[in-house]
């Protein structure tokens, strides 16, 4: 079989992003659709920008500034400086030796007519190739490329059917998904239309602009016609669109900040909101808006959720961040007369805000401590019971981690905070508005007369609320919220719901990212061990059972000390950037002492700095030759003896390892890690001198046995700190 290349032919064209000298074009591909879901269309955006610059740079079509842009009705594409042909390469197949395809009188063998025929082409055209093996007949093919605008018929198809969603759709009988129905296709190369048919839509020159605004031409009015991007711009700029999220991030501030200010206030950043606003609209026109003073009664938490959540709105704060009775709404429509919009939009707020307020006083009709026993009647799970039983599991854990800590008022404070924490989700307001429980807890606590610490545990104790979210700003709310995940997570591992590969519909991942991220910014000194069996004899003591053993042969389930540990090489890898083999040395050093995720990291960290000094890789190889030595060899270990040594390397191995083994325990115990890793880096000169000098398997079982046990007081210093035997020196 011949061995084929491929390589541009004749001179290398210059790199993508620059025009170079020769004739360029430009590429303008937009997607109009039904109005895609806000949260669709940046990922989407992305995907398609990512999607273009993979098709062309396989396609050889060269091209410069590539960017996209969208709305929540369209999906466009900007290449500009696109060549105006594929770049040509020849591709080469080496065949049989030279002496092998002609004979002595130069004519074709059998070997070089096979191999013309199999490389299509004629065996006259069959080239010479000196290699480092002598030379060789040599097949070549050379393409010159096609226009760019043929491969764009292939690309631009392809392209908008890569794009990926949450969800798709189909709209029509050629069964074409995407995330809505398509309604036109714009394909321009060069001022030219790239045809083109997806989901029965042909590609044209035509757009549509803003679907309500007068004179734009709807969907259903006239389309503009356009050559190029600018004209493009220009009459999307006629027909009241601002393509770029950019532009109407921008013009939405703007508009914020000058109507708030209007009103001696200031809109409440929220950035995901301003995302939404962003993709919800084509052409931005903030309204100002209020409502009745007499709603600030309601905790402003609650009409803040309301304004958001419900309805997309942005609060209005006084310089303190008091709230105003104001709200912004941001508009896809720009008329003279905003009047009917703002009565409309205030319309909706008041009916939404008036269920806040009744749901509220309602709620005020019975205390917190009232609804505690009603949690008996409400499944957490089927497997785990009630919310009343996972109430006493979190009481319980939450009172021995205080404990742990040495706190007896924390103790108190976790217990009563643990009992209330669950109750707000009978009241009528986290029921309207789930994204309030805690939050509804803490302030009907504060209503009842609870502790102020009581208070705040509760309402943090679902922090954080995402990956990367807030967490608890005070002791109880870390221990509440410790105590409440540790136990979510230990008892569905009791009853057999374990995540499987990407499956996690519970989000106990989520949880185990939470418990490790608590344990170490909170920071909390604490045996996850002990923690983890503590839990799970609290969901034993209730009486639910550990399902039946798995089958032989079937995979062995993840273990919940496994479980949180990979959270915690998350946790390591993408904020610190540590290294996986030294993460796993760490990790297997502490297989037999208290599993303390803050002593954990701050070792990784101290190893890794370690690992940039020149002699730490000689070190490690000497080390993994000593742990082989005593991991294979049989004999019965003793003390040490000094007086079987029979030459200095041993003596002096001795005394810098004992020397070493009087100060490393205390470095290690009083966290200072660098100083210990010093210590034991300061063995080596001595390790190898003592490799170099002695035969450690010498024929004198005394002796030899001798020589391992030095070895083996060796590997035992050093995993004190670490299992050094998982680390990896390059080339090994």
């Amino acid at each position: 079989m011949g061995h084929s290349r491929q390589k541009p032919a004749g001179r290398t064209p210059r790199s993508q992003g620059s025009r170079g000298t020769r004739e360029s074009l430009e590429l303008l591909l937009e997607i109009g659709t039904e109005e895609l879901p806000h949260q669709f269309i940046q990922p989407a955006l992305t995907s398609l920008g990512h999607g273009a610059e993979r098709l062309l740079k396989d396609h050889r079509l060269a091209h410069g500034a590539l960017r996209t842009m969208g709305t929540p009705r369209r999906l466009v594409l900007i290449v500009e400086g696109l060549s105006a042909r594929q770049t040509p390469f020849l591709k080469e197949a080496l065949g049989p030796p030279k002496a092998a395809a002609f004979d002595a009188a130069g004519q074709p063998t059998k070997a070089a007519l096979g191999f013309a025929t199999g490389q299509g082409v004629a065996v006259q055209d069959l080239e010479i190739r000196q290699t480092p093996k002598g030379e060789y007949v040599c097949a070549v093919k050379r393409e010159p490329g096609l226009a760019t605008a043929t491969v764009l018929t292939e690309v631009c198809p392809a392209l908008i059917q890569s794009l990926s969603f949450p969800k798709t759709m189909r709209w029509n009988a050629t069964g074409v998904r995407f995330a809505r129905p398509i309604r036109w296709l714009l394909a321009l190369c060069g001022g030219q239309v790239v045809p083109f048919k997806i989901g029965g839509i042909a590609s044209g020159a035509r757009t549509w602009g803003h679907r309500f605004l007068a004179g734009a031409g709807g969907r259903a009015g006239r389309p503009h016609v356009v050559k190029s991007v600018r004209e493009y711009r220009d009459a999307l700029a006629r027909a009241g669109v601002v393509p770029e999220p950019d532009q109407r991030r921008a013009i939405i501030v703007a508009q914020l900040k000058d109507l708030a200010a209007s009103v001696t206030g200031q809109p409440e950043h929220d950035e995901d909101l301003l995302e939404q606003s962003v993709f919800t609209v084509e052409c931005p026109q903030t309204i100002l808006g209020s409502f009745d003073r007499a709603y600030l009664a309601v905790p402003a938490e609650v009409l803040k959720t309301a304004m958001k959540e419900h309805q997309g709105y942005f609060p209005v704060v006084d310089q303190q961040g008091s709230l105003l009775p104001r709200f912004l709404s941001v508009s896809n429509m720009k008329l003279r007369n905003m009047e009917l919009i703002r009565k409309g939009n205030e319309r909706v707020l008041a009916a939404r805000l008036a269920d806040a307020k009744f749901f509220y006083e309602e709620d005020r009709k019975a205390s917190l401590a009232d609804r505690v026993d009603k949690l008996k009647g409400v499944i957490f799970h089927q497997k785990l019971g009630s919310l009343h039983q996972k109430t006493g599991r979190i009481m319980a854990l939450g009172a021995k981690i205080a404990d742990a800590l040495g706190d007896l008022d924390l103790m108190e404070t976790v217990r009563r905070a643990g009992q209330l924490s669950k109750a707000d989700l009978l009241t009528g307001m986290v029921g309207e508005f789930p994204s309030l429980q805690g939050v509804m807890g803490g302030e009907y606590a504060r209503l009842d007369g609870e502790p102020a610490e009581v208070c705040a545990a509760i309402r943090e104790h679902y922090l954080p609320r995402a990956m990367e979210g807030d967490l608890p700003g005070t002791p109880a709310g870390r221990v509440l919220s410790l105590a409440d995940r540790l136990d979510t997570i230990v008892a569905f591992f009791h009853v057999g719901v374990i995540p499987t590969g990407s499956e996690d519909p519970l989000g106990l991942r989520r949880h185990a990212s939470a418990v490790v991220r608590i344990l170490i910014e909170g920071p909390l000194r604490l045996d996850l061990r002990e923690l983890v069996a503590q839990a799970r004899a609290n969901v034993e003591a209730q009486g639910f059972q550990r399902p039946a053993p798995a089958a032989p042969g079937k995979s062995r389930p993840i273990e919940i000390e496994e479980f949180l540990l990979d959270r915690l090489r998350y946790y390591g890898r993408t904020v610190h950037a540590l290294r996986e083999d030294l993460m796993e040395a760490v990790i297997k050093g502490a297989a037999e002492r208290s599993l303390d995720i803050v002593d954990l990291l701050a070792r990784m960290r101290a190893l890794q700095g370690i690992t940039r000094r020149p002699e730490f890789d000689p070190l490690i190889i000497g080390f993994k030759r000593a742990h082989r030595l005593t991991q294979k060899e049989q004999w019965d270990r003793g003390a040490v003896d000094a007086h079987r040594f029979q030459h200095p390397s041993e003596e002096t191995l001795l005394r810098h390892l004992q020397d070493a083994a009087a100060r490393v325990p205390a470095c290690l115990s009083e966290g200072r890690y660098e100083e210990g890793l010093d210590l034991l880096v300061g063995l080596k000169p001595a390790i190898d001198a003592f490799f170099e000098a002695v035969m450690v398997n010498a024929e004198d079982p005394a002796l030899r046995a001798n020589r391992l046990s030095l070895l083996q007081s060796v590997a035992d210093l050093f995993i004190t700190f670490a299992d050094f035997s998982a680390v990896m020196v390059e080339g090994k």
